[in-house]
């Protein structure tokens, strides 16, 4: 007999809502929930697959440990838990806890247990050593937010349901479905902007399929998006388009030092190194003062690149310049169900945000977030010396294929003492773990949206009980984490985590019954544990951020108010509506403004200044982008077979009179080469690229051994990370620069 159960999907930022029909414990059709208050049936091919990625047969369904002949094979959860305390003991002993690390992939952002148990099994290590994807990935445009507004999670979020004009920089959100910005189905919502006589522009090196849908599009050369906005910025003064908005009166901060700072970068100084006109320039300055409402987005062509924080704060420079900062049809800030920093504590002004706290040892590359860049990872064992790495944890990360040198970092692995995966598959990565610890599927565990309901274009709450039981002796992921944070504080494999779990949810309560803005202000933590019922792990913790949250019932305060048995009770998800202005209450800095010129920002300028002698010489004329692909969003995904099926994945996009000065044909292997490395790949002609740009996606390269996903390694691809060099970097938050790297191409042979 056939039964239904929704669930909304975990494998990208769109959150949409999925309808599964389950057969004889099977999944054999998936479509998108029609109800769901967000995504209204919207679904990609991802989200169909979702039940082949569950009966994967390659996914790892009970630990791995290394034994002494050097190989993985199966063991016990006791087994594993009991060595890593052996292993775990030894090194601090020997070394310290500065010789532990942590990397944290992507997938982590999708997972409730991990955002709510990673953080207190890392302060139980006690290192500062945290690496994670987002120093290949988002970080300038979180510090940029985080040193304007207060907090790194105030992320300005395009009200692209009500905007009048849209500029999209270096981001392809038809594929993507929106990043830092959960938007399902953003064709349709692009639609509606044109159904209302809007206008959309985007600015991209690549003729993206966002592009193609776009009003209109500009190629642009990669690492030109920070020339591009100054120069922007630079028009709106010199013509007298600077208009804040009444509802910024009083509140904004270095107003001057941007005009200042913009002077050089007139559209007629930027034009040769941006690659787009002076008069385009201009125009679109003019348009975006002009529109009814305007959102200016960018994302990762933005911020992997060499000034990606610079660049990340002038698009929110320019949304504020033009009146479009916090109000409808601009760009505005979530109020998400279960709180965040900026709906927290006193409203109108905080700590404001810290950068480079501590920093690495070998290159001196500074902290951001509360973590050090992972392209720093690999030195950061291999150099000898007090502080050296000597043991490395990855939760659900694929670094080896995801950041610069992985080949370098793949070597340096092999020498830790001891490391620990917590990963669906024996990959890339963790096929170097001393221990891998398997995670449940994706529908074997409860789902809340903690991270992405902080960026989505309308307020919402949605949340999805496991729709199959977990296999029996299967540890879910907060079980795993906390097992392990057990070890760290020194209470051995052994101990039992109830009072670990307990001890957390009193944490969390006591937060609350201590802050004063808090509807729970007050009252006995003991007392909202017990109020929570029989819930233990996540749900129960989830259940205090909600009701304590800004729509929460304040445990009876407010008897109408969300709770964890309400959103139950919704399957479809709870509808908290459109965004609403919420400047000066979101601020957080520590002056109650909007701190428009922050000092950490306005001190790299001089370097981008260096930027308007010219274009650098690189190799024979080509720089290399990434692309993001709609089947592909980790590399995991790429061992489903339905997401590899079809064309190549894997090519290098060349245009057509490039490939002709390279003696490349259509179709034919190439070679790509960097001074780094080199790899090769199929190349593909195509008039969607800008003239001296190439591209290839990022996620692939599965073809080394020791890995057991063989899918994925029948379709290997390319890594196009070994072409990046570690030593490029946005100097202000240390990401990786992935974008606009110098390269060579060849026919292969």
């Amino acid at each position: 007999m056939a039964t239904t159960a929704l669930r909304t999907c975990p494998l990208c930022e769109a959150t949409c809502g999925l309808e599964l029909t389950i057969e004889d414990g099977e999944v054999t059709k998936v479509r998108g929930d029609k109800d769901d208050v967000l995504s209204h049936g919207f679904i990609c091919p991802k989200g169909a697959n979702i039940g082949a990625l569950h009966d994967d047969p390659d996914r790892l369904r009970t630990p791995m440990m290394r034994g002494a002949d050097g190989e993985l094979a199966p063991c016990s959860w006791d087994q594993a838990f009991a060595f890593i305390d052996e292993r775990f003991k030894a090194i601090d002993a020997e070394h310290g806890r500065q010789a532990f690390a942590a990397y944290l992939g992507n997938p982590v952002a999708h997972s409730l247990s991990g955002l709510i148990y990673g953080r207190p099994m890392l302060k139980a290590i006690g290192t500062r050593n945290i690496f994670s994807a987002s120093s290949v990935d988002q970080a300038p445009k979180q510090v940029a937010c985080g040193l304007m507004f207060g907090t790194s999670l105030s992320i300005s979020i395009p009200d692209i349901d009500r905007t009048d004009y849209l500029l999209i920089l270096g981001a392809d959100p038809l594929i993507s479905n929106g990043s830092l910005m959960t938007a399902p189905d953003f064709r349709g919502r692009m639609k509606t902007i044109g159904e209302r006589g809007g206008k959309v522009v985007v600015i991209d090196p690549r003729r993206s399929r966002t592009a193609e849908a776009a009003d209109e599009h500009h190629f642009i050369r990669p690492g030109g998006d920070a020339l591009l906005c100054f120069a922007i910025v630079n028009a709106l003064f010199d013509e007298g388009l600077v208009t804040p908005g009444d509802h910024l009166d009083g509140l904004l901060s270095g107003v001057e030092e941007v005009e200042q700072a913009a002077q050089p970068f007139t559209p007629e100084a930027v034009a040769a190194g941006c690659g787009i006109e002076a008069e385009t320039i201009r125009r679109i300055a003019r348009e975006l003062a002009a529109a009814p409402s305007a959102a200016v987005y960018g994302r990762i062509g933005t911020t992997t690149q060499p000034f990606g924080t610079v660049t990340s704060w002038l698009i929110d420079v320019i949304n504020t310049l033009t009146g479009n900062l916090d109000r409808p049809g601009g760009v505005m800030f979530t109020k998400p169900p279960a709180g965040s920093p900026n709906t927290q504590g006193a409203a109108g002004s905080g700590r404001g945000m810290k950068i480079h706290r501590w920093a690495t040892r070998a290159k001196g590359r500074g902290e951001v977030l509360g973590e050090l860049p992972v392209n720093c990872l690999a030195e950061e064992i291999e150099t000898p010396g007090e502080g050296q790495i000597r043991s490395l944890i990855t939760i659900g990360g694929n670094p080896v294929l995801s950041t610069p040198n992985g080949d370098r970092l793949a070597d340096a692995l092999d020498t830790l003492d001891l490391m620990i995966s917590i990963d669906i598959y024996r990959n890339e990565t963790s096929r170097h773990a001393h221990v891998i610890l398997p995670a449940l599927s994706a529908l074997e565990h409860s789902h809340f949206d903690l991270v992405f309901t902080v960026f989505a274009v309308r307020n919402f709450a949605n949340y999805s009980p496991p729709v199959f039981d977990p296999p029996a002796g299967m540890l879910d992921e907060w079980e795993i984490l906390l097992r392990l944070t057990a070890i760290a504080s020194g209470a051995g494999a052994a101990a039992e985590i109830g009072p670990i779990d307990d001890f957390f949810a009193l944490e969390l309560a006591g937060r609350e019954s201590r802050s004063e803005t808090s509807p729970v202000f007050g009252r006995e933590p003991a007392e909202l544990v017990a109020a929570a019922g029989d819930r233990v792990g996540p749900e129960r913790l989830l259940d205090i951020m909600l009701r304590c949250g800004p729509y929460g019932d304040g445990f009876g305060a407010n008897p109408d108010g969300l709770t964890l048995a309400k959103l139950e009770a919704s399957p479809h998800g709870v509808d908290l509506g459109p965004l609403q202005p919420r400047i000066p209450e979101s601020l957080r800095t520590a002056s109650g403004l909007v701190e428009l010129a922050p000092p950490e920002i306005i001190a790299d300028v001089p370097r981008l200044r260096a930027e308007l002698e010219g274009a650098p010489a690189n190799g024979n004329g080509l720089l290399l982008i990434g692309r993001r692909q709609l089947r592909s969003n980790n590399s995991w995904m790429h061992n489903v077979p339905k997401l590899v099926s079809g064309p190549e994945g894997c090519t290098v996009l060349v245009n057509p009179d490039d490939a002709a000065r390279c003696g490349v044909a259509d179709g034919q292997r190439a070679v790509l080469s960097s001074k780094r490395g080199s790899i090769e790949l199929t190349a593909v002609h195509s008039e969607a690229m800008m003239l001296g740009v190439v591209s290839v996606p990022h996620g692939w390269g599965h073809d080394g051994e020791g890995t057991e996903i063989n899918v994925a390694s029948a379709h290997a691809g390319a890594n196009v990370n070994l072409l990046g060099d570690s030593e490029r970097v946005d100097e202000i938050s240390g990401t990786a620069v992935l974008n606009g790297i110098p390269v060579e191409l060849a026919a292969a042979g």
